[in-house]
């Protein structure tokens, strides 16, 4: 087996283009503009703060702010063809390296037609998830030192621990405790398929990083034995809400949005912050209307 263990974050798009539905502060009047003899077109802006990379890396990347409204002329719902079409004219528009994200809402407007042309490349989301460990967990991680990462899909679980090698590398000096929690899946001998991601922590950091498999209750629900403290990285698991260790703030980095996730971390008093890309785009975007209001 091959794994790519390197420290370095790659990235070939220079932009993000974030494709997300009008906010509520939009003229509730806007459409996409459209003539009857041309096809609706969107405006994008570029947002005047950039999205700085994982902390070894000195580049940034600019991120295009594309609002979408529920309609594309006289308040006629969006044809999935129609809005992929408009939103490629914006990608085509878009200098140099380009990648797209998609709010949860415009993935659904273009409908399964379009998903799959539509979904954030992996590197892309190395990326934003490098990002917001860089602007709000370097300083728990290394204040901590504890990590627990929340396996996602069993067919991309090498994937997932090449990536967390790679979040994780300006802080392992800094890191005592990395547990990995996964899905147990029929008789796949887990330990053989991943010992030489753990050796590697071992021999680099002397770092003993552990396996653990998630438990199920009876309705079949995966959850979490233990408590949890420092950051959590979800890639995406369908474990129920954390039990968190009291003292200190624990940093919750959703690699894919859970509204449910959210809101049961919100009720821990301040004691857990929830983090996800689709969070850090949304409030670059607010934060770049509510300058232009003020």
């Amino acid at each position: 087996m091959e794994s790519d263990m390197s420290g370095a974050v790659y990235m070939e798009a220079e932009t993000i283009i974030y494709y997300h539905p009008l906010p509520e502060q939009g003229d509730v009047n806007c459409a996409a503009k459209r003539h009857w003899w041309q096809d609706a077109v969107l405006k994008e802006t570029p947002l005047p703060r950039q999205i700085p990379s994982a902390e070894e890396m000195k580049s940034t990347f600019t991120v295009v702010d594309c609002p979408v409204p529920p309609f594309s002329y006289k308040r006629r719902a969006w044809k999935p063809e129609e809005l992929s079409e408009s939103m490629e004219d914006v990608l085509h528009r878009t200098p140099g390296m380009a990648d797209t994200y998609l709010h949860p809402q415009i993935m659904t407007w273009v409908s399964e037609m379009y998903a799959e042309r539509w979904e954030t490349c992996r590197k892309t989301q190395e990326m934003l998830l490098a990002s917001l460990v860089t602007v709000y967990a370097a300083s728990c991680l290394r204040k901590q030192g504890r990590v627990t990462v929340l396996l996602g899909a069993p067919e991309d679980t090498q994937w997932q621990m090449e990536m967390t090698w790679r979040l994780l590398t300006p802080y392992l000096e800094r890191i005592n405790s990395l547990l990995f929690y996964y899905k147990q899946v029929g008789e796949a001998d887990i330990w053989e398929e991943l010992s030489a991601y753990l050796e590697t922590y071992y021999y680099e950091y002397g770092l003993v990083a552990q396996l653990v498999p998630y438990q199920v209750k009876e309705g079949g629900e995966y959850f979490v034995p233990g408590k949890c403290q420092g950051v959590i990285m979800d890639y995406g698991s369908s474990a129920g809400g954390l039990k968190i260790e009291p003292g200190g703030q624990s940093i919750y980095v959703d690699m894919v949005f859970s509204e449910k996730k959210e809101q049961i971390y919100a009720r821990k008093g301040g004691q857990i912050l929830y983090v996800s890309p689709l969070k850090y785009l949304d409030t670059m975007v607010k934060n770049s209307y509510d300058r232009l209001v003020r």
